[in-house]
């Protein structure tokens, strides 16, 4: 079999606009910065009704797929099985889903929440309190995992099923777009996921970074700086190169494995010394509350009274998921062979739902419980210091927090890991020609991803500029919009053309049919 070569197409202009782009916003970040955070605004407050209109079809779409004829339709041949058990797969698109982003939101959104709720209410009264937990499960649950789902779902069947031999995304829209997906369409829609990557780094970065100093300078007593930050940075770009090296069989497969174990070791724990009551109470109302507004938070824009919330937490939470769900949608679809459209949307809807709500059911309430009970200031902590200081203040209020600690830090590494090790592995499948049945990116151009993300990482952190590239990344979500709608429509058309060559009443297959370049 031939070894995978590099598109030169995708490869050198993906390059060349990364760098011209990272370097204009980094060194002009002070006068962009006001300007994309301008923008971000606009869009989040003039499209809020196109995101929550994008996030409800896809799961009206997800529930259509999955309850329907089509749920039985198998991503592969008849003899195809799953590559991975549903352990570890499970685990995989958790982790390339949430990095330490949960770590740090599952403890402090209830905090914001609390202190600004949603609907008009009084601030840090019982009732912001009901809603506190309410809305981060709203936030991390089914809603932003179907806008990882539909990408997922149309990728995988054109890998899968239409046998297209690349993973991109202008593969997957080629059922609409035809022979223009071969063309500049097709390569601006590639650059522009690689961007939307680039961006996801910077937001994972933003958050990681200053979390895992604060508990190092808490644990050894290391004055946090900028030193501190290239030096964890590098041990990041360790692990996942490493990880991304060995490749998803021996590496990625792996060091999520040790991730879901260590995650649900802590939560455990904190779940058993904390007030465990009180967690389980507060989930069950806050999941009560959830079910019961599910549509009202949905559709929720505050066009009257115009308090912002939706368009501050909602609203950008959906366009930030949508910015990085063409990464999900390629890496979770390429290890998804051999299950069907209802086990893949079923899976990543509960896997990834079930793991935020442990998670903020567990710490969320946890922090909660400390602020409303006075017995630590975490809103005045939060306030006046920041999040980062928030979590170290909150994590030392454990019990045997000198344990705690550094169990913290390794799992922070290891879950920021398993989020870039992925997402090297897919810049190298987006920027490879062809992959063939079971083959992987080769090996020299993965470690070539990592080390750009490396450098662009310590690079932004030099200049300033880390912010605004998240930013940036965000605001590609607009053009994003109208990819959803290819993917939709271009895993619609192909069913519909395969429909006639299904068994029906069992597992239903597509006809087998020889690699091409496209099949639209």
């Amino acid at each position: 079999m031939q070894k995978p070569q590099i598109d030169p197409w995708i490869f050198w202009p993906s390059l060349v606009v990364i760098l011209l782009v990272t370097v204009f916003l980094g060194f002009n970040h002070e006068t962009i910065e006001p300007v994309l955070g301008e923008l971000l605004t606009s869009i989040t407050y003039k499209l809020d009704w196109a995101f929550q209109f994008l996030t409800a079809g896809m799961f009206a779409i997800l529930i259509w797929l999955g309850f329907g004829r089509y749920g039985k339709v198998k991503l592969g041949t008849a003899k195809d099985k799953p590559e991975f058990s549903s352990f570890s797969w499970g685990a995989m698109l958790f982790c390339a889903g949430m990095g330490t982003s949960i770590m740090y939101w599952s403890m402090m959104e209830p905090i914001y929440y609390y202190v600004g709720p949603p609907f008009g209410i009084e601030p840090k009264t019982p009732e912001a309190a009901e809603w506190a937990l309410t809305y981060g499960m709203f936030h991390w649950g089914l809603s932003a995992w179907a806008l990882y789902a539909l990408p997922t779902v149309t990728i995988a069947y054109s890998f899968f099923v239409r046998k297209q031999p690349s993973l991109k995304i202008s593969t997957a829209c080629s059922g609409v777009l035809g022979k223009y997906a071969d063309g500049w369409v097709g390569k601006v829609i590639d650059i522009l996921v690689i961007w939307s990557l680039v961006g996801g780094l910077g937001t994972s970065l933003g958050l990681g970074v200053p979390m895992i100093s604060s508990v190092i300078g808490e644990i050894f007593g290391i004055e946090q700086g900028l030193f501190l930050s290239i030096i964890i940075i590098v041990i990041w770009t360790i692990l996942y190169c490493a990880s991304a090296y060995m490749g998803l069989y021996k590496g990625i497969r792996k060091l999520s494995d040790i991730n879901v174990y260590m995650a649900l070791g802590l939560a455990i724990f904190v779940f058993l010394v904390g007030p465990t009551l009180f967690i389980l109470s507060n989930f069950t109302n806050s999941f009560g509350l959830m079910v019961q507004n599910f549509a009202r938070m949905s559709f929720f824009t505050d066009p009257i009274q115009k308090g912002g919330f939706p368009q501050a937490w909602t609203v950008f939470y959906w366009a930030w998921f949508a910015a990085t769900s063409p990464f999900m949608g390629l890496f979770v679809a390429r290890i998804s062979r051999g299950r069907t459209i209802r086990e893949l949307i079923g899976g990543i809807l509960l896997w990834g739902s079930l793991g935020g709500w442990m998670y903020f059911a567990v710490f969320g309430s946890y922090a909660l419980h400390v602020e409303i009970n006075n017995i630590l200031p975490l809103s005045q902590i939060l306030d006046s210091q920041g999040g980062q200081a928030a979590v170290v203040a909150l994590l030392k209020s454990l019990p045997l927090s000198s344990i705690v600690l550094p169990f913290f830090l390794i799992l922070g590494f290891i879950f920021l890991a398993t989020s870039l090790d992925s997402a090297t592995y897919i810049l190298s499948a987006i920027a490879t020609k062809e992959l063939k049945d079971k083959q992987e990116p080769a090996r020299w151009h993965r470690l070539l991803w990592g080390a750009v993300q490396a450098i662009l990482a310590v690079s932004l952190l030099l200049i300033g500029g880390l912010k605004v590239v998240q930013t940036s990344s965000v605001v590609v979500s607009v053009p994003v919009i109208i990819m959803y709608v290819l993917l939709a429509a271009s895993l619609i058309r192909w069913l519909k053309e395969d429909q006639a060559h299904m068994i029906p009443e069992q597992t239903m297959v597509a006809p087998d049919r020889e690699p091409s370049k496209r099949s639209s």
